[in-house]
């Protein structure tokens, strides 16, 4: 589908510096707190927008809207539930007023005295509530490499995952937004099979790449989604960092998965870069052999090009950037994995969150965990500062960024940032 807002010739009245994620053709959405105040946002450049008061002075007024509240609420769940056809609105309204040919909003000088900020002068806030979260194990790279590492390297996938989007239902409590801290967890390891287990920090915490689609429909529980219609129920998508703690997973995941391992603390970027600006950027999905069951059966582009990184920023020194992967990889797409998640009849509410699994890639510097990129600890990782990693220190800085280009535009996802601290006495 083709919308105005993603015009590659735009330009915006606002200053945009050079390879910034956040064009005209973006306009994400997130969650500004500034001077007392919580409210929706968006950003061009370095600039935040407060929505509030594009609406206290009007500007939505002739969008149809029935209900502008959302634009006054410390979260974006009553915004998102207003759905597609709402979202898209107000992103062609806040493309036109912010385009380099529009004077409406430019020359009204008190609008832009309180809703234009430096985004250094806001703290962003984590956007949504999250109800609930599922993680799913979507990357046929990185479920391969993990069962080469720990189970039988012929047989390294296990029989269902080619037939179904393996996921789990996970902890949302602990989910934070980018600049938050997290305390390295404690709980039970066994490193040696020969021995008891034993109670202590996790010698073992790795990053993992991921990103994260936000729902913005509501269903009734026995409803399904089907999979040609599961995108109208997505919002958009945020980067991700699953953070882990590989030594308790290993001892606590038989029989029932993940649990203390998973759910000491995971970062989401602050800003949801909808659907929408991503248009430009589909592209076609692996071949997935055998063909699945017609209820996850898609056609057309589903996959998305976007560029991921990770860095490492060592206590002292500079960061070093120790890989390159790509969302286009995953082998289950989000409409496949939204289908499946609700085919149960399970309900699904705005805000809830859905994250792809380690997004790995098919070359050892595209591996989106220090698992697979130090091969289980075999193959140490050298800094810049000569220092080298195996799994993830104390005090340690994990930056995840995301852009996708297609040599016209630029649209990004700005920063997800966390510092590892020592575990809490």
């Amino acid at each position: 589908m083709t919308y105005k807002a993603n015009d590659p010739s735009l330009k915006s009245w606002i200053n945009v510096p050079d390879d910034s994620d956040f064009p005209i053709q973006n306009i994400p959405f997130g969650i500004i707190s500034y001077q007392g105040n919580i409210v929706p946002a968006t950003i061009i450049g370095d600039t935040v927008i407060d929505l509030s008061v594009l609406a206290d002075f009007g500007y939505f007024d002739d969008l149809g809207l029935e209900d502008l509240s959302p634009f006054y609420e410390p979260v974006l769940n009553s915004f998102i539930a207003m759905g597609k056809q709402a979202r898209v609105a107000v992103r062609e309204r806040l493309s036109e007023l912010f385009s380099i040919g529009c004077s409406e909003l430019k020359s009204d000088v008190d609008s832009c005295k309180l809703a234009l900020h430096p985004v250094s002068e806001v703290e962003l806030l984590l956007p949504v509530v999250i109800g609930d979260y599922t993680d799913f194990y979507s990357s046929i790279e990185h479920a391969t490499n993990v069962g080469i590492m720990f189970r039988d390297p012929a047989n390294a996938l296990l029989p269902n995952w080619r037939h179904l989007p393996v996921g789990y239902h996970g902890r949302a409590s602990s989910i934070v937004v980018s600049g938050t801290n997290i305390h390295r967890p404690k709980g039970q390891t066994r490193p040696d099979d020969n021995l008891p287990p034993v109670f202590g920090p996790s010698k073992q915490v790795d990053f993992e790449l991921e990103m994260g689609f936000v729902a913005s429909g509501q269903t009734a529980l026995g409803d399904r989604i089907p999979v040609d219609e599961a995108e109208d129920h997505i919002f958009g998508l945020m980067l991700f960092n699953d953070l882990s703690a590989r030594d308790m997973q290993k001892w606590e995941y038989v029989p029932l998965g993940p649990f203390l391992s998973k759910s000491f603390g995971s970062v989401v970027s602050p800003w949801i870069v909808t659907l929408e600006a991503l248009e430009p950027f589909r592209i076609d999905g692996p071949l997935q052999q055998p063909a699945v069951l017609p209820y996850l059966q898609t056609t057309g582009k589903r996959n998305f090009d976007i560029q991921l990184q990770v860095y490492i920023k060592p206590a002292s020194g500079a960061a070093s950037l120790v890989c390159h992967s790509n969302f286009k990889y995953m082998y289950w797409n989000m409409a496949q994995q939204l289908a499946h998640q609700t085919v149960n009849g399970c309900n699904i509410n705005p805000g809830d969150l859905y994250a792809s699994g380690t997004i790995s890639g098919p070359t050892p510097d595209s591996y989106g965990s220090m698992l697979e990129l130090a091969w289980k600890g075999t193959k140490p990782l050298t800094l810049s500062d000569g220092t080298q990693r195996v799994f993830v220190h104390d005090h340690d800085t994990l930056i995840l960024k995301g852009f996708a280009t297609n040599g016209k535009i630029r649209v990004g996802f700005g920063q997800c940032v966390t510092k590892i601290l020592p575990s809490k006495d």
